[in-house]
């Protein structure tokens, strides 16, 4: 028997008992599917987690200020102290002192309520510079950024514009906030997320405005000349605040953008291993489902086999024939389950608002897989098929 009639018995075979391979398949479906959904999620959470920030901008080192001690003796985590001022940003974009230092955005944050007519609405309250924008990759929608000289003006983000001119346009409008008369001179690009709803004043402005300590500012954005120096960014910004500071001990915190990816990245990594693991098991039931239905078969089909060995066929032919079936099976399982999985990966981020990045690789990976479930669970049946003598299985009831 050649390897053309082999294929075309295993395929007769497995039509003749349609609703039972398709069961038999149904384990490998739901397995590959499985595997390609899982991965799918875990490369659509990363490249979120990448595209968010990055939204924050490029070649980023986020300073923040370090911990303060209450007088009950109470320590409070990074950022609730007043460690950073103007003073520090304004040294660090010294380019004499950190050369690998391109920009510099020192950043108040705070909370009003804003006022336009009679429609208010509470927003974050950022105060800086005019390097904010390219520091933190942002693009106007309308109108125009701060500048350096600039008073009693504001630029919203698309959100808090949207809720208090409802459609209307902005610039060049008026807006309280916090009981100031602002004109609007710039609307910012959406980004998709939470800083989208902002109002950005100058930096001294916002301090008059909140009624925060003149000179202290909540975070440095500090934005390295390129990725390749942003390690000699990050050593010359620790350095130089150590000097200002007089401190040995840090008083201020440093993240940079890698930091913060290989975190979020870390803990993507653990879920897809354990959702992967449970696909995984799926798979194997699914193999063990293609073993126990080709055991059946070869107990079905003795005098069969007796026959085609009585005929000449010899044990590898007829070991063939039975690895040909299992490997069909798998690989029929495998092609449904990759169909589905693809299905889902278009379907899924519009019910739970995750987005699903589909693997080339894993698509490959899991037919291959599906394919050496269905040989690998079929080589005890085919051998089992074999090692039958044509005399007992010719005589077997």
């Amino acid at each position: 028997m050649n390897w053309r009639d082999t294929f075309r018995s295993g395929l007769e075979a497995i039509r003749t008992h349609r609703l039972r391979s398709g069961l038999t398949m149904l384990g490998i479906v739901i397995g590959i599917s499985s595997v390609i959904l899982t991965v799918g999620l875990g490369l659509g959470a990363q490249d979120a987690v990448r595209a968010q920030i990055d939204a924050l901008g490029r070649n980023l080192l986020i300073v923040s200020p370090g911990s303060a001690t209450s007088a009950d003796g109470v320590r409070g985590g990074f950022g609730s102290a007043s460690t950073l001022t103007a003073a520090d940003a304004a040294a660090l974009a010294d380019d004499s002192v950190a050369p690998d230092v391109a920009a510099v955005a020192p950043v108040t944050t705070s909370s009003a309520t804003l006022t336009a007519g009679t429609t208010n609405w509470t927003s974050s309250v950022v105060g800086t510079t005019p390097s904010w924008l390219p520091v933190r990759n942002r693009e106007l929608l309308t109108g125009r950024f701060l500048t350096a000289n600039d008073t009693g003006v504001v630029v919203l983000g698309p959100d808090t514009a949207a809720e208090l001119f409802a459609g209307r346009g902005a610039v060049g409008q008026r807006v309280t906030v916090a009981g100031r008369p602002m004109t609007v001179v710039g609307v910012l690009a959406s980004t998709g997320g939470s800083d989208d709803d902002l109002a950005v004043l100058p930096i001294g402005t916002a301090a008059a405005v909140t009624g925060s300590a003149t000179g202290s500012v909540s975070t440095i954005y500090v934005q390295a000349a390129s990725e390749d120096t942003l390690s000699a960014a990050h050593q010359e910004v620790d350095a130089l605040l150590r000097n200002l500071h007089g401190v040995k001990e840090a008083d201020f915190s440093i993240a940079s953008q890698e930091s913060l990816l290989e975190t979020a990245n870390a803990t993507n990594r653990t879920l897809t291993i354990l959702l992967g693991g449970v696909a995984a098991i799926s798979l194997l039931v699914g193999g063990i489902g293609v073993m126990n239905i080709m055991l059946v078969a070869v107990t079905e089909r003795i005098r069969e086999i007796g026959l085609r060995k009585a005929l000449g066929a010899t044990p590898a032919a007829i070991r063939r024939q039975f690895l040909v079936e299992a490997g069909v099976l798998g690989a029929c399982g495998g092609l449904l389950g990759v169909a589905l999985g693809v299905a889902g990966a278009f379907a899924l981020p519009n019910l739970i608002d995750q987005p699903v990045s589909l693997s080339m690789l894993a698509i490959v990976a899991a037919i291959g897989v599906s394919l050496a479930i269905g040989l690998g669970f079929g080589v005890y049946p085919a051998s089992r098929a074999a090692r039958l003598t044509p005399i007992d299985a010719l005589r077997s009831e």
